[in-house]
């Protein structure tokens, strides 16, 4: 399954598919290194724009770390019905292991706002 993990708001779907990059990681310096490749589809009737991110990183050792910024990969993408938008991100952990999740906010064409959430999804580096 291409997108393994994925969650709904008011039509909306975001969905997440993660790699691990062995090539970017060096575990000798507790560097791990994801990507994450995010697809937002707008299943409603409404246009909607990415105005900002949230997110909620906690590494192998439970310490959170907290995330937000305008947009996504320098844009605020306008997602029209039956559309979707794509982005491809990345995550360094000091740790092998730990797990990201948050949300999007979002405006509607009618100017209303609301979070979209981004489901919960896993970073586990391969052992060696």
């Amino acid at each position: 399954m291409l997108f393994p993990n994925g969650a709904t708001t008011r039509g909306i779907t975001v969905r997440v598919a993660v790699s691990y990059l062995a090539e970017q990681s060096d575990p000798s310096i507790s560097r791990w290194f994801w990507s994450y490749h995010i697809r937002i589809e707008n299943g409603g009737d409404l246009s909607v724009q990415l105005l900002s991110r949230s997110w909620q990183i906690t590494d192998g050792r439970g310490v959170v770390h907290e995330v937000h910024g305008e947009g996504v990969v320098g844009e605020m993408p306008l997602i029209a019905p039956d559309s979707s938008f794509d982005y491809v991100s990345g995550c360094p952990l000091d740790t092998p292991t730990g797990s990201m999740k948050g949300s999007y906010r979002m405006v509607d064409e009618e100017g209303e706002s609301f979070d979209v959430e981004i489901p919960e999804f896993s970073l586990i580096a391969p052992t060696s």
